[in-house]
């Protein structure tokens, strides 16, 4: 993370920066040499010589201590490095000011689940209420995860756009998320370059001071005055160094060992004055022993980060508050130090492969995800509700991509691509379908406009009986016809509608007289029914008969009534039938009763055309009954062998035996219409034959 911090900062105009700058080790001088650069340790010609002898003296010593450390001691100070390189870089970074530190205790969210109006409000809540120099590495974060999802979104926008027929060259999209972050950052960016901007200034004078430090500290060992003068004059040194402010991290640790190296030669120095830098040296040590307790107790520290933040404010006191110790104790409480330090390490890496465990899970669940999303892909639905149902279906699964979690960063951009690729191929599958069917909706569109003319043509019409079926057909075709483009559907339905509407309403005016008579009926078979419901009867079954049938005739003398009233029909028979059903005459008769009335006013009008009609109909309803006991006769030969306890069997002979009794009553019923037939025919042949003898 503090490498992807420090290439955003070198893109940006930031400070560049080297591994070898940025690198530094934690052991004292006795152990390692430490690499002074030209620049820090620059001095005069007079000034070189007690330098090059300090120095000669350091490197003999230490070539004398490496020829005595075995294979083992070299291994475990290469390996001491790495966990030792991390908190340095991190101290250097914060070195440069300590609002710096605040970004260890501002979490970082789950940014890859968020979405892109999120990450916006994620964003401007950081930047009004965070130092820029804490947030850097969540800016970053934030800003990597907005790019990707707002390119994701737009390429689906711009293939929407072309599948619609239009040019890629001429695609423009205005998004406020997209306007939004970038104000927002553009804020953070402001203020972050203004801030470095007063930042260098202040670390470059700061550098200044301490290289003057150093300088001034080589030169107490050249000046000729009382030990006790120097010493407190190298006290001054060292509170002025504490003072001195942060400085900038790419000199941070070259500039330390610079000056912990001119410190240790003034203790050599100070061997004039054996009891004033034993003095000292005791202090360090008890300071250095108090450090490693502290680092030692951080093992029982169940939250880690606060642990690791712990043991870089201790390797920060270690190596700018407290000096050195005696050279006999120096490599046994570096190492005591170190050790705790390596424990802490590798409870962090344990925490790190246990991460890297979950994010190969969340690896899985996104693959997984892709494959179904995939699946949809490979099978996108041919009409406009499936695909819909799709649509939704892939926006479920990629709201479970992104709220799956991290995954190891060696597959994190394949793993993207693969998703952004197969979430295209459904849009674009998806795509094709509406072009197509946009094609069909401007055909849809020509038939349209042909029934609103003909509709237009036709609605002033007064040949009612010829044109009526005529509209109704053109509304039912205008049905059959799909979808026309959304900008036109509106204005073509009205105008359809209209048309339609201004026909109906006239043909309903035209049939108002009409209907006068027909709620004249309606009023007099109310009246019929309300006479009917108070009807009791008297106990003579052959009289009480007689009136019921009364009852049939006078309803059926009324003719037709509103459509919309048809219920009393209904009403009037169901009382008819509980008369009947009082009076013991069983529902085929009834119905034959009630028939009867229909064949007496057939006989009144003589209309030998609508009793040619009712034996057609009666006829028909015979052949339906007929087929459907030939159906069920056929049924029960499939249950041959079993009980007539059978549920089944019973239903079967249940519904025949009703269908045999419809098919008596029909029967009855066409008797009646032949005799009236028969009787007609009669009257007409006489009326004949009395015509011939008068002429």
């Amino acid at each position: 993370m503090q490498e992807n911090d420090r290439k955003l900062q070198q893109a940006e105009g930031g400070i560049e920066e080297t591994s070898e700058n940025t690198k530094g080790q934690m052991e004292e001088a006795t152990q390692a040499e430490p690499k002074v650069s030209e620049e820090t340790v620059s001095e005069t010609e007079e000034s070189q010589k007690p330098k090059k002898e300090v120095v000669s003296e350091s490197k003999s010593k230490k070539n004398d201590s490496e020829k005595n450390d075995s294979e083992k001691n070299d291994s475990e100070k290469n390996d001491s490095e790495e966990h030792i390189d991390e908190i340095d870089e991190s101290n250097a970074e914060d070195a440069e000011d300590t609002e710096n530190e605040k970004r260890h205790t501002i979490p970082m969210l789950d940014y890859h689940s968020m979405t892109m109006e999120n990450l916006v409000g994620e964003l401007q809540r950081l930047v009004k209420n965070e130092k820029v120099q804490a947030i850097n590495k969540h800016v970053s974060a934030i800003k990597y995860e907005f790019d990707q999802k707002f390119q994701e979104f737009l390429d689906e926008k711009k293939e929407e756009f072309v599948s619609k027929g239009g040019n890629e060259i001429d695609f423009r999209y205005n998004s406020v998320a997209k306007r939004q972050f970038n104000e927002v950052y553009s804020d953070f960016r402001e203020k972050r370059d203004q801030y470095y901007k007063q930042l260098d200034q202040s670390l470059k004078a700061n550098l200044q001071k301490r290289l003057d430090i150093i300088e001034e500290l080589k030169g107490l060992i050249d000046i000729e005055e009382d030990i006790n003068t120097t010493y407190n004059n190298f006290k001054d040194l060292q509170n002025r160094w504490k003072n001195a402010g942060p400085i900038p991290r790419t000199n941070y640790n070259d500039v330390w060992r610079t000056y912990h190296h001119h410190m240790e030669i003034f203790y050599d120095f100070l061997h004039l004055n054996r009891e004033l830098r034993d003095l000292d040296f005791k202090h360090n040590l008890e300071e250095k022993q108090k450090l490693v307790e502290r680092a030692e107790a951080l093992a029982e520290e169940p939250d880690l980060n606060k642990a690791f933040r712990e043991l870089q404010t201790l390797h920060k006191i270690w190596k700018e508050d407290i000096g050195p110790v005696a050279k006999e104790h120096r490599e046994e409480i570096w190492e005591k130090f170190s050790t705790a330090t390596k424990a802490m390490h590798q409870r962090r890496q344990e925490h790190f492969q246990e991460l890297e465990k979950v994010y190969e899970k969340n690896l899985e669940k996104k693959q997984e995800i892709i494959a179904n999303i995939a699946k949809i892909a490979e099978n996108v639905a041919d009409n406009h509700r499936g695909i819909q149902q799709q649509i939704k279906e892939v926006e479920a699964l990629r709201d479970l991509f992104f709220k799956a979690g991290r995954v190891p960063q060696k597959v994190n951009e394949e793993t993207w691509s693969y998703f952004k690729e197969t979430v295209r191929k459904f849009n674009r599958t998806k795509n094709a379908f509406y072009k197509n069917q946009k094609k069909e909706q401007q055909l849809n569109l020509e038939k349209k406009k042909e029934l609103l003319e003909l509709a237009v043509s036709l609605k002033d019409s007064d040949d009612w009986d010829e044109v009526t079926p005529q509209m109704k057909r053109i509304q039912r075709d205008w049905k059959k016809i799909g979808h026309v483009p959304r900008k036109y559907s509106d204005k073509i339905w009205k105008e359809f509608k209209d048309a339609c509407n201004h026909y109906f309403d006239r043909l309903h005016a035209e049939k108002n007289e009409a209907h006068k008579e027909e709620f004249e009926n309606f009023k007099k078979k109310s009246e019929c029914l309300n006479r009917l419901k108070e009807f009791q009867l008297s106990g003579d079954k052959k009289k009480d008969i007689e009136d019921v049938k009364a009852f049939l005739a006078e309803w059926k003398q009324y003719g037709r009534i509103p459509y919309n009233k048809k219920h009393i029909n209904s009403k009037f028979n169901k009382i008819v039938d509980a008369l009947f059903k009082k009076l013991g005459v069983g529902k085929q008769q009834s119905e034959l009763l009630k028939y009867g009335n229909k064949v007496q006013e057939l006989a009144k009008t003589e209309d030998n055309y609508a009793i040619g009609n009712e034996r057609v109909f009666v006829k028909r309803k015979i052949d339906e009954v007929k087929s459907e006991i030939r159906q069920l006769e056929n049924n029960l030969q499939f249950f041959s062998g079993d009980s007539e306890d059978n549920p089944l069997v019973k239903e079967v002979v249940n519904k025949l035996d009703k269908q045999k009794e419809a098919l008596q009553t029909w029967k009855e019923k066409m008797k009646k219409l032949n005799i009236l037939k028969h009787k007609l025919n009669k009257e007409i042949e006489e009326e004949e034959n009395d015509s011939n003898e008068e002429e």
